[in-house]
């Protein structure tokens, strides 16, 4: 007895579907190109020369994803800046050894792909890599069935950065009597959903309609601060060298928030002593610790807190330092200072 013949769409895979995505692909990485791309979109693997302008060029790496903020994205059909989230986790890391990001490639994984979806959030990859600087040159559709609940996808992302050897971010330098500098934050960037998502259940129908002059969905979903380009020029006008002590290191905000990310770029027997109240809380993070119901040491701990890059420099260049970042469009906070450690905690909040 003859079966009938089964395609790949009827076992849940359309090709067709595959290849208007990346036709719909091409023209938003075509944006992104730069010096550097041999080739791009479209082969079995991307092609990238580092810039002769680097005399002793070290690669940096770093991959991240968009975490839970994705449950949101499904629930409320908010698809178009959660590829900027992904983006910005990768190359903010990078950018902290004092690189600039060269190329990004992503991973979008579903059940069933809607082209319009993904050509949403794959706009939002492309928008990222274009506002950092860096090349979109590849990456992976995946369509699986069964995988993933309908409506629903999962996000990985890829970045490779240079920097001159010479040049690389340590914080080995760092010295008692360096300043802290805060760079504002856009929102809650892309960590700590979980309990945001517990928060908006908590509230129900008593979440406010606005924050921070945002409707309420906007404000949460706003996409990570891409930090890259006004960073490195701040780090090309103040660098740190024998002979210049501008900046001495960067950490990035996530996960760990200001309480454990701090410490990661800190050499042993410093801390970072914070100063309560040196920044503005926002109205989106008011909302989370009333609504959680937790202390300021959980809020740094769990969040950003409103701060999404820090900057240790040396007191002497502090002030021109943080009028560079201003004029380049960055809310600037002098947050704290270095000190000895002592038998306390690596960063202190008083």
């Amino acid at each position: 007895m003859s079966q009938t013949p089964l395609s790949y769409k009827d076992a849940g895979v359309d090709i067709v579907a595959g290849d208007a995505l990346v036709e719909r692909i091409k023209p938003l990485a075509k944006k992104t190109m730069r010096e550097g791309v041999l080739a791009g979109i479209g082969g079995f693997g991307a092609l990238f020369e580092v810039p002769k302008r680097y005399k002793e060029p070290v690669l940096v790496s770093g991959t991240d994803g968009v975490g839970t903020k994705l449950k949101l994205a499904f629930e409320w059909n908010m698809h178009d800046t959660v590829g900027i989230d992904l983006v910005a986790m990768s190359v903010n890391d990078v950018l902290v050894q004092g690189a600039e990001p060269l190329f990004f490639l992503d991973y979008f994984a579903c059940g069933k792909l809607d082209v319009d979806t993904a050509a949403a959030v794959v706009g939002g990859i492309a928008k990222g890599c274009e506002l950092s600087g860096c090349a979109l040159i590849g990456g992976e559709t995946a369509e699986m069935p069964g995988m993933y609940p309908a409506g629903e996808y999962d996000l990985a992302g890829f970045a490779v950065g240079a920097v001159e050897k010479s040049k690389i971010l340590t914080g080995q330098n760092v010295k008692a009597g360096d300043v802290v500098l805060g760079l504002a934050s856009s929102g809650v960037h892309s960590n700590g959903f979980s309990l945001v998502r517990k928060c908006i259940e908590r509230a129900g129908d008593q979440a406010p309609t606005t924050l921070d002059g945002k409707p309420f969905k906007q404000a949460l979903m706003e996409p990570t601060r891409l930090y890259v380009l006004n960073v490195l020029a701040a780090l090309a006008k103040h660098p740190s060298t024998e002979n210049a002590s501008g900046i001495k290191a960067l950490a990035h905000i996530t996960g760990g928030g200001l309480l454990e990310n701090i410490p990661r770029v800190l050499p042993e027997g410093l801390a970072a002593h914070l100063q309560k109240g040196s920044w503005p809380q926002t109205e989106l993070f008011a909302w989370l610790q009333a609504t959680a119901g937790i202390d300021d040491t959980e809020m740094n701990r769990t969040f950003n807190n409103g701060i999404g890059m820090v900057v240790v420099v040396d007191a002497a260049e502090a002030d021109s330092c943080a009028a560079t970042l201003r004029a380049a469009g960055e809310q600037v906070y002098r947050i704290g200072v270095i000190a000895p450690q002592g038998s306390g905690e690596q960063v202190v909040v008083r």
